[in-house]
């Protein structure tokens, strides 16, 4: 077996209760990594097709990478998959903090689930042994309270994986919280574990994680941490986090403002305000396991609204879904919110975006006053944009039909609300605009999980160029590393690094090729549920139809059809479905997949 894994996975049956260990053929390792790349393969050999998302034969799973938990930096991240009750098809979300490094620690790369319990239970993984224990007393309690009560019971050394009640009430927007405010946010996977009833895992373990060179590994960090210390990406990330560059960013970059029918400059002029770095209101730095960069935070308390010392810092994404996308210049309202969705397990990309439907389907008068329970929806309002999230995470007034995301809150409403639902696929937009970075707008609408800015891993690039840094993100996300070390380090010392851990020999090519594999297999997964991405629908306001008059976008629009068309071709796949070719399958040792959709 290859180095820089345990090569056990646990399987566990919810519907009886039954927990056995597998280990895979190494083969599986080599040609998918980890992450979602092995468990794209993993559903797609033994889950049909057509499931119900939140149904019992939907198989949720937690993977790992052949980086996470050892020395290579940003090596800290999991991946949480299943088929996708927001979408419709594939589903995944990354999150960092050490959930991974300790799941790995307790002795599995992985853990799958089938079944459903008829009562809540969690599963405790400890140095090797694992045994589901009845949740019942946690049942409707928030994540944070979730981790300290199990911490409580299990000891403080134990690392928790969680929803909060919108998970329980399998809320399509739901995700999975670990450290209080990590989050595996996407995909509406937290409703899948909600389905389950099952509320939390949580792991430990004193195992390590053996390298093939641990001399080459300690000289390629020794690098790595000379690189990043004079890298200004870097230190900007040091001190500020993702939120770095926010607002500034309305500027030149085309942050999208006003359910992206806004034009930065013009709509959300408070560049003074915006502008003002959230380290003022900074308790301390955090960082993920071993991060030699911490680009993370814990606030001090609130002043203006009632959140507790040590909530977590918002990110780049949350920033702007409660910020700028609905013209809001409140600081603090920004990290309330954060604190909600960490606290109810929601989405905050999903939850922004469809907080800033709610305000212009009020501004256009397609729900009133008595749907929103007294609340009156007004941009920049953020009073009003608290209290409605809050009524979405409560499931009251309104609040129950938003907890299921724009789409699906568009299809009740109707009146042509769905204008105003800015999403591909089901899932709401992150908030890196395509008519600024056109790279975008493919991966947006082609990857198996549509909308997703960590998919691509480019701003740049059409065709072959854009097939070779997409397919070396699916390669990189799979084996555990954190996006940012990517960017940072170049693929040539991740590639390093993956041969200093693994003992194979994985240069950029063979990386690449790891992970065009893996995009096939997460592709040939919508195949065969039917679903067709040439078809997904593209909000006009993404894109550029019309064009924007003034600010950054000003007279850009995407061609979408012709970036869609050269990237389908370069991978080999239909141009009127994205199914890969069967040569293509067959080439990259797929021959069953072939089988299956041919």
């Amino acid at each position: 077996m290859m180095k820089g894994v345990t090569g056990k996975m646990l399987f566990v049956n919810l519907s009886d209760g039954t927990i056995s260990t597998e280990t895979p053929d190494e083969k599986l390792y080599l040609d998918y990594l980890g992450g979602y790349g092995m468990g794209a393969r993993v559903l797609f050999s033994r889950q049909k097709g057509g499931v119900d998302p939140l149904g019992p034969d939907n198989t949720l799973g937690f993977l790992t990478g052949p980086l996470t938990g050892t020395p290579t930096p940003g090596g800290n991240r999991y991946v949480v998959v299943g088929k996708s009750p927001l979408t419709g098809g594939w589903g995944d979300a990354n999150s960092g903090g050490d959930f991974g490094p300790y799941l790995k620690f307790a002795g599995y790369d992985a853990v799958f689930f089938t079944g459903a319990s008829d009562k809540p239970v969690y599963l405790v993984i400890k140095d090797g042994a694992a045994e589901l224990k009845d949740a019942s007393h946690l049942w409707g309690k928030d994540t944070n309270e979730t981790e300290e009560a199990l911490k409580a019971d299990l000891g403080k050394d134990m690392r928790i994986a969680c929803i909060g009640p919108s998970g329980e009430a399998m809320s399509l927007i739901a995700c999975i919280i670990n450290n209080e405010g990590r989050a595996a946010g996407r995909s509406g996977l937290g409703a899948v574990m909600g389905s389950k009833k099952l509320k939390a895992i949580a792991v430990h373990g004193t195992a390590e994680i053996e390298v093939a060179d641990k001399d080459a590994i300690d000289r390629l960090r020794k690098e790595s941490l000379a690189k990043l210390k004079s890298h200004k990406l870097a230190d900007r990330l040091r001190n500020n986090g993702t939120f770095a560059g926010t607002m500034g960013a309305l500027a030149f970059r085309g942050v999208p403002t006003k359910n992206w029918g806004g034009v930065g400059p013009r709509d959300f002029p408070k560049t003074e305000a915006a502008n003002e770095e959230l380290v003022p209101y900074q308790q301390k730095k955090y960082g993920c396991w071993r991060c030699p960069i911490a680009c993370g935070g814990q606030m001090k308390a609130g002043v203006s609204y009632t959140y507790a010392a040590g909530v977590h810092k918002p990110e780049y994404e949350t920033a702007v879904a409660f910020g700028t996308m609905c013209l809001n210049d409140s600081l603090e309202s920004v990290i309330m919110a954060n604190d909600i969705c960490n606290r109810y397990g929601m989405d905050t990309i999903s939850a922004g975006g469809t907080v800033a439907f709610a305000i212009e389907c009020y501004e256009n008068g397609l729900i009133t006053k008595e749907d929103t329970g007294g609340i009156e929806l007004k941009w920049g309002d953020h009073k009003s944009i608290i209290a409605m999230l809050e009524k979405m995470a409560k499931r009251e007034d309104i609040g129950a039909i938003l907890a299921n995301g724009s789409k699906s809150a568009a299809e009740i409403i109707g009146k042509g609300s769905d204008q105003y639902a800015i999403h591909i696929g089901g899932q709401e937009m992150p908030y890196h605009d395509p008519k600024t970075n056109p790279a975008y707008a493919c991966s947006y609408k082609i990857d198996p999980t549509p909308a997703r800015h960590t998919q691509g891993g480019v701003e740049s690039g059409v065709g072959a160029e854009q097939k070779g840094k997409n397919t070396f993100c699916q390669a990189y996300n799979s084996a555990g590393l954190c996006f940012w070390f990517n960017v940072l380090l170049g693929t040539e010392t991740v590639s390093q690094y993956m041969t200093a851990v693994t003992g194979h020999p994985y240069d950029v090519a063979l990386m690449t090729e790891a992970g065009e594999r893996i995009s096939n297999i997460r592709q040939a997964f919508n195949v065969r549920e039917g679903i067709n991405s040439v078809e997904r629908k593209v909000n006009g306001r993404i894109v550029g139809t019309p064009p924007q008059t003034e600010g950054p976008a000003a007279g850009l629009t995407v061609n979408m059809d012709e970036r869609v068309s050269e990237y389908l071709a370069a991978m080999d796949w239909d141009l009127n479905t994205g199914k890969p070719s069967r040569q293509k399958l067959e080439q990259l040792g797929m021959e069953d997949v072939a089988a299956a959709l041919y």
